[in-house]
């Protein structure tokens, strides 16, 4: 994963709001070198899952901060493995029923049931999972002369 398409997006937004930093993220999920993005449809969503279960995936969140006003951009890339319990197809429909992830990187929302699914998360920043890495954030803000608290 690039963050060029973060920091795209971020470039896009930012000449509505010169003076102000802008914060691009976006996922994506690996395994077996394949990238499994947002499924989109429930049919992919169930084969992604399926792929998943019981397995390890490594979710890539990239983040990218950009101020129009000074032209800079810093972004950084983070990464998080996920160790999936070995669940069952019908875990999978009730979880797809409850959550309609189809728009999350390997259809999985830790933020919500889909905690239920994973066994185990290995990473420097327990945000990346959710698609905002707050570690990260905190390093690029200051890489823009921003420190906090």
């Amino acid at each position: 994963m690039r963050c060029g398409s973060r920091s795209q997006k971020a470039r896009e937004v930012a000449p509505a709001h010169p003076d102000a930093l802008v914060i691009g993220a976006d996922q994506v999920a690996a395994l077996d070198g394949e990238a499994l993005s947002k499924p989109e449809t429930h049919a992919r969503a169930v084969q992604q899952l399926r792929r998943m279960r019981g397995r390890r995936v490594e979710f890539l969140t990239a983040l990218a901060v950009h101020r129009a006003a000074a032209g800079r951009t810093a972004s950084r890339i983070v990464p998080c493995v996920v160790e999936f319990r070995g669940y069952s197809d019908e875990q999978i429909e009730r979880y797809l029923d409850a959550e309609a992830p189809y728009d999350c990187a390997g259809s999985a929302k830790a933020e919500g049931l889909g905690i239920a699914l994973i066994r185990r998360i290995e990473g420097e920043d327990p945000n990346a999972l959710i698609g905002l890495p707050l570690i990260a954030l905190v390093d690029l803000l200051a890489e823009h002369g921003y420190l906090l608290p």
